[in-house]
């Protein structure tokens, strides 16, 4: 967990378009999160496999248990809202519109194409040990895996040459059932983007209060 921690670098990114004919099938990929993972520690147990302090649930954890080299700070095309209701937290879950107005802040983790997959098979409750088909999304910038929350790809573009990828709804802000989220799923969030971009406790929740599902009902 603290070598993760040890390789952030603290220069924010932004993605660039990617290449023409590009692929991740045997190479690295960034996995971009924007929600419980970015604490380095959570990541760390969808890799290495275990089950987090006070939390419901093990993970089997990656094929590869190597955790990441190198992870940044990561400003994504879009918008985060919150809908839907979380078995977790309560209160509604985080999910990214690429094609919403703004920015996301997120945190980019370096990983490989395999790693991605066992990473992202967890989020969607499914059994890691599968690669995905990278290819539709990388060409399109989304693919529908399956109709679960977290079951679309996104590839909203590369950093230095390397695709981005991350998962979401299928749905579109617009479409979205928006509700609020709980205050302790808020926290959780805000002490990601204080650890991921350096924010102070001020920023992080000013703007989390700004969010679709949080505006009106939660304040700074």
């Amino acid at each position: 967990m603290d070598d993760i921690r040890q390789a952030t670098v603290r220069r924010i990114r932004r993605v660039e378009p990617t290449a023409a004919g590009a692929s991740a099938s045997d190479g690295l990929v960034w996995y971009a999160a924007y929600g419980s993972n970015m604490h380095a520690d959570r990541l760390a147990y969808y890799i290495e496999g275990g089950r987090p302090s006070g939390g419901a649930r093990h993970y089997p954890g990656c094929r590869n248990r190597r955790l990441p080299e190198q992870t940044v700070p990561v400003l994504l095309p879009g918008v985060l809202y919150f809908a839907l209701e979380s078995l977790v937290w309560t209160g509604g879950m985080g999910f990214y519109d690429p094609d919403g107005a703004g920015e996301m802040p997120a945190r980019a983790y370096l990983v490989t194409a395999e790693q991605f997959s066992d990473i992202a098979a967890q989020e969607m409750h499914r059994d890691p040990g599968t690669d995905i088909d990278l290819t539709r999304a990388l060409a399109t910038g989304r693919d529908r895996l399956g109709p679960g929350r977290y079951e679309t790809l996104v590839c909203p573009g590369a950093i230095d040459g390397i695709p981005v990828f991350t998962f979401t709804a299928p749905w579109s802000l617009a479409e979205a059932e928006l509700n609020a989220p709980s205050a302790a799923y808020l926290g959780n969030f805000a002490t990601g983007l204080m650890e991921a971009h350096g924010w102070t406790p001020e920023r992080s929740a000013e703007y989390l209060a700004t969010r679709p599902g949080a505006t009106g009902s939660r304040t700074p």
